[in-house]
C-alpha cells in the first residue's frame, strides 16, 4: 500500500505508459492519505469513514463512473442475453478511452442485455475509473492460484476482485493452443474457473472445435472433453457464475461464421450436454455465448436462434459496430 503521497507523485515519471487517468486510478485506490484528491491526477478521492483516526483511513475512489441507462423490460422468465466484448491484446490509452466514449455515448442498453468488456489487464484500471456503471469490466485471464503469493507474472482472482473487476474470460482457444507458450489443458482452465468462482467472479468459459475436427463430426467430443473437467469441480450453486462461450476456432478472426442454424445445433447439443452432466435446471439458465466472428451484419440471425443467448465478440468489439451488437438482441 502506497501510504506517503508525496511519493507517489514521484514515481509518476517512471511509471507513466499507464496512462494519467489509469495510474490516478491505482494510486487513489491504495492510498492512505488525509488529501481528498490524488496527488497525481487530482482525481477526487473520498474515505470510507467520516469520523474517527484521520491517520489510519483508507481513501477510495469515488465511485463517479457515468450512469447507465436501459430500455425496455425483463420479466425475468427467460434467460437475458449476454453481450461480451473481447479487447484482447489490442489497444494504447488513448484507443481504450475512444472505445470507452463510444460506449458511454451508445445510449440506453436493452434491459434483457448484459453487456461485459474483456480488457486487457494494463488498462482494467483506466476503464473502471471512466466506463458507464451498467457495463461490466472483465479480465482475459487469472492465475490458478487461491492466494496471493510468489506466483511472478500472474494476476490472482482475488486481485481483479478487489479493483472492481465482475468477470474473467477463461479457456479461450488461443490460451488453450498457446502462443510461444505451452497452451493450457482442460484440467487448468477448470481449476482456474474454480479458483475465480470461489473468489466471487463470474466466468465466460470457453469450449470449442478447430476447422478439421468439426469436419470429422467430433464437434460435440471436443466440446465434451472441454466441460467434463469443470463439471467435476464445479458445485450446483457455483454454475450461477458461469456462462459458456462456444466458439468453433475455425470461425474466430477468419471472417468465417458458422450459419445460425450451424451454431444453434451446437449450442442445443451443449445445452443437452449440461442437462445430462450437471442438472436440467443449469441447463435451462446457463447462458451460452456464440463466440465466432459476431458482428453487426450477422447479430440478429444468431440471436433469434433459441439456444444462442449472446455472444463473446473479437473485432467487433474494438469498433462502434458493438453497440450494433448490443442493440441486435430480440
Amino acid at each position: 500500500m502506497i501510504t506517503d503521497c508525496s511519493h507517489a507523485a514521484k514515481l509518476t515519471a517512471s511509471i507513466a505508459l499507464l496512462g494519467a487517468a489509469s495510474l490516478g486510478y491505482l494510486v487513489a485506490a491504495h492510498t492512505t492519505t488525509k488529501s481528498k484528491y490524488c496527488p497525481v491526477t487530482g482525481a477526487s478521492i473520498c474515505s470510507n469513514d467520516e469520523g474517527g483516526d484521520e491517520e489510519n483511513k483508507e481513501a477510495t475512489v469515488s465511485n463517479a463512473r457515468p450512469k447507465g441507462s436501459s430500455v425496455g423490460s425483463f420479466d425475468g422468465k427467460a434467460r437475458k442475453y449476454l453481450v461480451g466484448g473481447n479487447w484482447k491484446c489490442n489497444g494504447t490509452v488513448e484507443s481504450a478511452t475512444a472505445l470507452v466514449k463510444i460506449l458511454n455515448e451508445a445510449g440506453p442498453i436493452p434491459a434483457n442485455v448484459e453487456v461485459v468488456v474483456g480488457v486487457p489487464a494494463v488498462h482494467i484500471g483506466l476503464v473502471l475509473s471512466m466506463l458507464r456503471d451498467d457495463i461490466e469490466v472483465a479480465a482475459q485471464n487469472c492465475g490458478s492460484n487461491d492466494k496471493c503469493g510468489a506466483y511472478t507474472g500472474e494476476v490472482c482472482a482475488s486481485q481483479l476482485v478487489d479493483m472492481g473487476v465482475t468477470w474473467v474470460i477463461l479457456g479461450h482457444s488461443e490460451r488453450r493452443e498457446g502462443f510461444d507458450m505451452a497452451g493450457e489443458d482442460s484440467e487448468l482452465v477448470a481449476k482456474k474457473t474454480k479458483v475465480a468462482v470461489d473468489a466471487g467472479l463470474k466466468v465466460q468459459f470457453c469450449i470449442g472445435e478447430k476447422k478439421e475436427e468439426r469436419e470429422a463430426g467430433i464437434t460435440m467430443d471436443v466440446c465434451s472433453s472441454q466441460l467434463a473437467p469443470l463439471a467435476k469441480v464445479l458445485s450446483e450453486e457455483d454454475w450461477a457464475k458461469i456462462s459458456i462461450a462456444y466458439e468453433p476456432v475455425w470461425a474466430i478472426g477468419t471472417g468465417l461464421t458458422a450459419t445460425p442454424e450451424m451454431a444453434q445445433e451446437t449450442h442445443k447439443d451443449v445445452r443437452g450436454w449440461v442437462a445430462e452432466n450437471v442438472s436440467a435446471a443449469v441447463a435451462e439458465k446457463v447462458q451460452i455465448q456464440y463466440g465466432g466472428s459476431m458482428k453487426g451484419a450477422n447479430v440478429e440471425g444468431l440471436l433469434s436462434q433459441p439456444d444462442i443467448d449472446g455472444g463473446l465478440i473479437g473485432g467487433a468489439s474494438l469498433k462502434a459496430d458493438f453497440v450494433n451488437c448490443i442493440n441486435g438482441a430480440p
